[in-house]
């Protein structure tokens, strides 16, 4: 194991040029944020926008729903709708899914292994500026008729650069999460001893390091042809066959594989127990993120054709079972050893079922039903290719990923607020979200069976059809309810009760912190002896949350 001393500034102590008046501290505030080194901050910033992402990509999905419920409606400008659908596709991945797995990993996973930092803190936050002036310059190059296939070819170089720019802020952050595990770990936190959370966000991490390169050099390439000969990628038309496969499963798993960290991490503390094979866990996840090789390869179809020769069929599925069937084996790995966490033992502990573990739950099996269903998408005997099949699996993914960030920041509200929020308040709306989930993703895969086709607005089927995409459009808008309910409860939460140390009974090590943790989490860097450190002081009750 590797430990390096860490030490900085105390940004409390900042000179009072502006005054004490309240515009003078609203300033302040905003430049004690816009420049800070916290890691909790930097993680804040990231998991804030992207609760902002999800509410617009939620609602974007709903003026889609509109437009599909009724051929003849004509709700959006029929200009319009192609780059809307983009900006659906586009913002699962880079305004949801990335930045709420990534600023949770970037405000919790210093505290887990006994860092008083993030390594590279200024750099994860150039990081957050990047990936943020990438995304709204995303959004006004698709508003001005750019993206794929668009008619304004400056508005084009705009989408190809802000994607370019998203890229580098993302591994900027994502090089420095792994870095904190890998170089700044407490005396003790051997990576076999490493928390479930951060041993899935240092996965996520290499394996962004390793796939996003490959994204950034085609888009380099792309933005030259298209702006010269446009004859060897396709000009603006070809961008969707040369960066697709970074929008579309597999590679959409690795953007979700915090989710499967943190259920790994809830349920030994919802039993109060020691779990029992974590060094399987840790290889489960890690198989997920062999996803990443979907990318690096540029693989994004994986069909199979069982009506083929037999000599064609093993091969092709061999491939699949490479890029699809590794990832989902080690999803179902991390949930069948969760599954072993809960069976009853002699000391007959009750659980405790708690909204950051229910939305945890719910969250990974909503990504777990998008990974089976890509594998039915690449089977070519169900003639799903080209239809609205694969936008409900990056749904179902992309929500997913969402709902268990979601119970990690209510998981680590203690922390990173100083509050809990009230069970009676949030555990509702894991049922909630995950209806909107489903709601917005299921009636696809059906439609996918009937012929639907992918990013179109209109749909000449039976009267099934407006009742399908009506149900999708309901989804979306449970879904944006969820999350402004949750933020509300959150919010509403701010001055309540001291939550006290360790009010979950949790059993890592950033709940021996003060809640909320203070700028530099430890004064004195910890040792720890085991990898349930908390737990060890409970060995009388062996951590029991009754």
């Amino acid at each position: 194991m590797t430990t390096i001393e860490q030490s900085g500034i105390d940004q409390t102590a900042r000179p009072a040029v502006l005054g004490d008046g309240p515009v003078g501290s609203f300033v302040a505030a905003v430049a004690d944020w816009a420049t800070s080194t916290d890691h909790k901050k930097i993680g804040r910033l990231y998991a804030g926008f992207g609760l902002l992402g999800l509410v617009g990509i939620a609602v974007i999905g709903v003026l889609l729903g509109l437009e599909r419920t009724d051929d003849s409606a004509n709700i959006l400008p029929g200009g319009s709708l192609l780059q809307l659908f983009q900006l659906h596709r586009v913002g699962l991945v880079f305004l949801v899914a990335i930045p709420l797995t990534l600023g949770v990993a970037i405000a919790v996973v210093p505290m887990q292994i006994g860092a008083r930092s993030l390594a590279f803190a200024r750099l994860a936050l150039t990081g957050f500026y990047g990936w943020l002036g990438g995304a709204v310059l995303m959004i006004v190059s698709l508003g001005g008729n750019g993206g794929i296939d668009g008619g304004n070819a400056q508005m084009v170089d705009l989408f190809l650069a802000a994607h370019g720019l998203m890229i580098l802020g993302v591994l900027a952050s994502a090089g420095a999460v792994a870095t904190t595990v890998l170089t700044s770990r407490a005396p003790g936190v051997t990576l076999r001893r490493v928390p479930f959370l951060t041993w899935s966000a240092l996965v996520q991490a290499l394996a962004l390091i390793v796939a996003m390169p490959v994204m950034f050099g085609a888009i380099v390439y792309l933005f030259i042809d298209h702006r010269n000969a446009q004859l060897a990628f396709g000009g603006a038309l070809g961008i969707g066959d040369w960066v697709g496969m970074f929008l579309s499963q597999p590679m959409t798993y690795v953007y979700a594989l915090p989710a499967f960290g943190l259920l790994a991490e809830m349920l030994p503390v919802a039993f109060g127990k020691r779990h029992p094979l974590r060094q399987v866990v840790f290889a489960g996840i890690a198989l997920v993120g062999v996803a990443a090789l979907a990318g690096v390869t540029r693989q994004v179809t994986f069909p199979v054709d069982f009506g083929g020769e037999s000599a064609d069929i093993v091969p092709d599925l061999v491939v699949m079972a490479f890029f699809l069937g590794l990832p989902l084996l080690g999803a179902l790995i991390t949930l069948a050893i969760g599954a072993m966490v809960a069976k009853p033992g002699p000391e007959k502990i009750r659980p405790r079922i708690t909204s950051p573990l229910l939305f945890g739950f719910l969250g990974v099996g909503m990504v777990i039903v998008g990974m089976l269903g890509t594998v039915l998408n690449a089977i070519v005997d169900l003639d799903l290719a080209g239809t609205v099949f694969d936008e409900g699996a990056a749904v179902y993914v992309a929500y997913g990923a969402a709902l268990a960030m979601i119970g990690a920041l209510l998981f680590w509200s203690p922390k990173l607020w100083g509050v809990q929020v009230p069970e009676k308040k949030v555990l509702p709306l894991a049922l909630l979200g995950v209806l909107g989930t489903v709601l917005a993703s299921l009636p696809h895969y059906i439609a996918g069976f009937t012929g639907q086709a992918a990013a179109a607005g209109t749909y000449e089927g039976d009267g099934s059809s407006t009742i399908l995409n009506g149900l999708v459009l309901a989804g979306h808008g449970l879904m944006a309810l969820t999350v402004l309910a949750v933020v509300g409860a959150i919010a509403s939460s701010r001055g309540g009760d001291d939550p006290g140390l360790n009010p979950w009974c949790a059993h890592t090590l950033e709940w021996s912190l003060p809640s909320p943790a203070p700028a530099h989490n430890y004064a004195a860097m910890p040792t720890v002896r085991s990898a349930e450190p908390e737990l060890d002081q409970t060995p009388s009750t062996e951590g029991s949350p009754s």
